[in-house]
């Protein structure tokens, strides 16, 4: 029924609809980002983990913050996973979220949003205070007539909004902040909107917060930024721009840097991103959500840096079907066959499409660049059977990464959803691997 309303309805009442349903929902909850510090983050890459180093900052700096992202939500302390199976939940549940988080002593809301929330209007009601640009790059282009300028212009609305917005809490007017990558060429758009404030993060020497000295720890990553020393608890030093973020934001709010350092060595796990599972195995396995070609080239290199020369990188990937994205599988394929050394190509959420049109997408690229279907390749529709079969090729010193889905509570094949979470079944089939387990 939801597909035929779909091919009858036209596209412009549907938007429509989504944002009155927002609107309502805001009344009825009595618009309780009214009453709240606002953060939003929104870009290509990164969001859901710089939202949650921000929630570690702010907890840590005495601010009761809530979360909705991609994997989880949060409301203080207490965390759930996102079951929504979508990143900005819609049906006014953002603001039935951001009522409970209100009623329960929250001060500060932080909301990934994206740019398909906003164009459904899933923002509607919203009123943000701070916002924070982390990158861009061209995803969900379909969604947005194929135009990398308009999925652009789509993200700046909430930019657009920012100044209308007047907000006083405690008696005091609330200062509108823009948080931007200095490092990404799309900066200036974002920063060109009116705002009290704008703060600039990255590594280019004209950022306001500029990271230096990056390294390598045993279970994560350092960096110098502002004349302090910050260090993470999250592998990978891609991970080091989204915590730039987090810092800007806890100086805003008058955190001192110290604080703001235990706040992010707070943070040893982020559903679903770069989320070690171990289960005896002699071999590192990593669940994250990446999928596209920049996340995908960043958990591959930092994958090498872990196994070295001598350990071999397994890679298990996909992509979505629905009409999303599908120039991005060649070059998925191409990055898989060159930077990894076997390779599993499976379902991610192949909606309605015929999965085997997608994962031929992707390996047959993989196969132009090197890959033999048979020895380190591998075609598997189903998920699991994927999942096993990229970790029997494991061997001690071996890193094997399985993405696309990250903490994601479900998958869609053929318009169904099906109960799904990538770091359980990985956990299920170590442990039929594992017969004598090694103590960690």
């Amino acid at each position: 029924m939801k597909r035929f309303l779909k091919r009858i309805i036209p596209g412009r009442i549907i938007l429509l609809y989504h944002g009155a349903v927002s609107f309502l929902g805001a009344y009825w909850y009595g618009f309780p980002s009214r009453s709240m510090i606002v953060i939003g983050v929104t870009g290509t890459k990164g969001k859901t983990s710089t939202a949650n180093f921000i929630w570690a900052v702010l907890a840590r700096g005495g601010y009761k913050t809530g979360i909705i992202t991609t994997a989880n939500i949060r409301i203080g302390e207490a965390e759930a996973m996102n079951e929504y199976h979508m990143t900005m939940p819609g049906r006014a549940a953002i603001h039935r979220l951001m009522a409970r988080m209100l009623r329960e002593g929250c001060g500060v809301a932080v909301v990934e949003t994206t740019s398909e929330g906003i164009k459904q209007y899933r923002h509607a009601g919203i009123a943000y205070d701070i916002l924070v640009f982390t990158n861009l790059t061209p995803e969900h282009l379909e969604s947005h007539g194929g135009s990398f300028e308009e999925y652009k212009r789509t993200k700046g609305e909430i930019f657009g909004l920012l100044a209308t917005s007047k907000k006083e809490l405690n008696g005091k007017r609330v200062e509108k902040v823009i948080v931007a990558n200095r490092d990404s060429e799309h900066a200036d758009y974002f920063l060109g909107f009116p705002a009290d404030k704008k703060i600039t993060f990255g590594f280019s020497d004209v950022s306001d917060i500029r990271a230096e000295d990056p390294e390598d720890l045993p279970d994560g990553v350092a960096f110098n930024a502002g004349g302090f020393r910050y260090s993470l608890r999250i592998l990978g030093q891609f991970n080091i721009q989204n915590a730039l973020p987090a810092i800007a934001v806890g100086r805003i709010l008058g955190i001192p840097d110290s604080v703001i350092q235990e706040g992010l060595l707070s943070l040893s796990k982020i559903p679903g991103r770069m989320e070690e599972i171990f289960e005896g195995q002699q071999f590192r396995v990593f669940v994250d959500y990446a999928h596209e070609e920049k996340s995908i080239t960043y958990v591959l290199e930092t994958a090498r840096t872990m196994c070295g020369d001598a350990g071999r990188i397994g890679i298990l990937l996909g992509a979505e079907g629905g009409g999303r994205d599908k120039a991005k599988r060649p070059i998925m394929g191409k990055l898989a066959a060159r930077l990894a050394d076997y390779v599993v190509v499976t379902n991610v959420d192949p909606y309605e499409d015929d999965p085997r049109a997608i994962l031929e997408d992707i390996a047959q690229s993989a196969e132009r660049f090197g890959k033999i279907r048979g020895k380190d390749l591998f075609v598997i529709k189903d998920r699991r059977a994927g999942i096993q079969k990229i970790l029997s090729f494991a061997k001690k010193g071996d890193v094997v990464l399985v993405t696309g889905k990250g903490a994601e509570q479900s998958i869609v094949i053929d318009g169904v959803r099906y109960p799904w979470d990538d770091r359980v079944r990985v956990k299920e089939e170590l442990r039929k691997l594992v017969v004598n387990p090694i103590i960690k």
